[in-house]
C-alpha cells in the first residue's frame, strides 16, 4: 500500500516520476475546461475521502478539482459533524469504516502524531495534506512550478527566509530527493528540526542554515517564504513577528538573487509581513502558478498512491 506522508519516505525516482507525470498530464488537458474529466477518466468509480481538521482554501479546492478531473467521487468528512475526534469512537473503528467506503484518504490535521496514528489503522492509502511537521504536497507543487518555468531544479540554489516551520521541513527533504542546494535564513530560536536536517545531510544534501537573510538570498534561483504565524501556532504572535521582521522578502532581497530568480510562497500570504506587495505582484512572482500546480501534482500523487504510476 502506497501512502504519501513525507518526502523522505518515498524513493527519489518515484518523486521524480510524480512531478514529470504531472507536467505531462497538465500539457495534455491544456484545452479542456477546468472541471472537465480527463478523456481517459483513469479513476472513474474510485472514491476519495477528504478530512479537514484544519481549515483550508487551496488544499480543499485543489484536491476536489483534482479528483473530479480524474473521474473520482468525493466524500467530505468534517470532524465537527462526525464521531472523528470526539472520543466516542476509537480511531481504529473510524478508520475501518472509512476503509469500507473510500479507496483513498487525504487528511489535513494539526498534529503529525495524530496523522501517523490514523494512517496505521487504515486499509487504504492516505495522503498528507498538511501537518505541523510537514507539507509535502505543497513542496511537490513548488518543484513542479520551478521546473515548468526554469528547467531542472537539480544543483540550483533555493533560498528560504523565515520560520523553521513545517513547510521548510518538507523543503529540506526535497533538497535531498531532488538534489538542489538549500540556504535557510532564520533566527537561531526558530531553526528547523535538527533530526530532519541531519537526515538530509546524511543523504548528502547541500544545506546551509544561517541567521543572515542576505547570505541565503545571494545568487539564489528562487526565494521562498511562508507566513510568520502559522495556523494553530500557539506562540506570542507579536514577539515572533518582531523576531522575523528582518527576514521579510522585499525588493532588496530579490536583487541579491539571480536576475531570473523566482519568488514562491505556499499561501495564504500576509502582505507587508513576510513579503511586500511589490514582490508578491512582481514579474518574478510564481505564486499563482504554484497554487494552480497543487492541483496538477496532486492528481499525480493520487495515481501514484493507487498504483497507476
Amino acid at each position: 500500500m502506497r501512502n504519501f506522508i513525507n518526502l523522505s519516505d518515498i524513493d527519489k525516482n518515484d518523486l521524480r516520476k510524480i512531478v514529470d507525470y504531472a507536467k505531462l498530464q497538465k500539457e495534455k488537458r491544456a484545452n479542456l475546461e477546468k472541471s472537465a474529466v480527463d478523456p481517459e477518466a483513469p479513476l472513474a468509480g474510485k472514491t476519495l475521502i477528504l478530512i479537514f481538521e484544519q481549515s483550508s482554501t487551496r488544499t480543499r479546492l485543489s484536491f476536489e478539482i483534482a479528483a473530479r478531473q480524474l473521474g473520482m467521487h468525493l466524500l467530505m468528512l468534517n470532524p465537527k459533524e462526525s464521531h472523528l475526534g470526539k472520543g466516542d469512537e476509537s480511531i481504529h473503528d473510524t478508520c475501518k469504516v472509512l476503509s469500507q467506503y473510500g479507496d483513498l484518504v487525504m487528511m489535513r490535521t494539526y498534529k503529525h502524531k495524530h496523522f501517523l496514528k490514523f494512517s496505521k489503522h487504515l486499509d487504504v492509502p492516505i495522503i498528507n495534506g498538511l501537518t505541523n511537521l510537514s507539507h509535502p504536497v505543497q513542496i511537490m507543487a513548488t518543484v513542479m512550478t520551478y521546473e515548468e518555468l526554469r528547467g531542472s531544479i537539480a544543483n540550483k540554489k533555493i533560498a528560504w527566509l523565515g520560520d523553521g516551520n513545517n513547510v521548510v521541513y518538507s523543503l529540506i527533504e526535497a533538497a535531498a530527493q531532488f538534489d538542489f542546494q538549500l540556504a535557510i535564513a532564520c533566527p537561531k530560536k526558530l531553526e528547523p528540526n535538527k533530526k530532519i536536517v541531519k537526515w538530509a545531510k546524511d543523504k548528502k544534501a547541500n544545506i546551509l542554515i544561517t541567521k543572515d537573510p542576505k547570505e541565503a538570498a545571494e545568487d539564489a534561483s528562487a526565494v521562498i517564504t511562508d507566513k510568520f504565524i502559522s495556523m494553530g501556532d500557539g506562540v506570542n504572535k507579536k514577539k515572533k513577528k518582531k523576531l522575523l521582521k528582518p527576514y521579510q522578502v522585499n525588493k532588496k532581497i530579490m536583487k541579491l538573487a539571480k536576475p531570473d530568480s523566482l519568488f514562491m510562497h505556499c499561501l495564504p500570504a500576509s502582505r507587508g509581513e513576510e513579503v511586500t506587495t511589490e514582490v508578491m505582484d512582481s514579474k518574478q512572482s510564481a505564486v499563482w502558478l504554484e497554487a494552480l500546480n497543487r492541483m496538477h501534482v496532486q492528481k499525480s500523487i493520487i495515481q501514484f498512491c493507487l498504483n497507476l504510476l
